[in-house]
């Protein structure tokens, strides 16, 4: 047997080997996909905690801190709003409990310009958190509440009032 001969063989019998394992991962890999369920608890904890690095923000700016010290909170904010869109397939529309309007799946490429209308306000004070900037700090922590607060006010089903 030759070695080009014994190269082909061994190579041809890898192939085979991938070829028949690769239902089994596929399976596998299928398995491992989220539920809707899970989709929807996973975003739904992103939004808490998004609305908590918000808050805390916002409490540094108004103690007059370092926004440099909030730097890694507005990467996280920043992060989230750019991965928000892929969080809201079509599979989850009818998932409860949940406070997403209908009209994100209706209307999804306004949706997904308002997303990146937050990723990008999200990534300018991600920006300005590590120039340490204070007046720009605030400056892009009011526009990226407001781009978070457009979506909300045309895609998100109010907060029941708490008694």
């Amino acid at each position: 047997m030759t070695k080009a001969s014994l190269i082909l063989g061994v190579s041809a019998a890898t192939l085979a080997a991938c070829v028949a394992i690769a239902p089994a991962e596929q399976t596998i890999l299928q398995q491992q996909q989220p539920s809707p369920q899970e989709i929807v608890a996973a975003r739904q904890a992103a939004f808490h905690m998004t609305g908590a690095a918000m808050g805390n923000i916002k409490a540094t700016i108004d103690r007059g801190g370092d926004p440099k010290s909030q730097a890694y909170a507005a990467r996280g904010v920043a992060r989230w709003a750019r991965a928000l869109p892929a969080m809201f397939p079509e599979s989850t529309a009818a998932i409860t409990p949940s406070r997403a309007r209908p009209e994100i799946w209706g209307n999804k490429a306004d949706f997904n310009a308002k997303a990146a209308a937050f990723a990008a306000a999200a990534s300018e004070l991600a920006a300005a958190a590590d120039s340490g900037d204070k007046e720009a700090f605030t400056a892009k922590w009011r526009a990226t509440g407001a781009t978070c607060g457009a979506c909300h006010d045309l895609y998100q089903v109010p907060q029941p009032a708490r008694g």
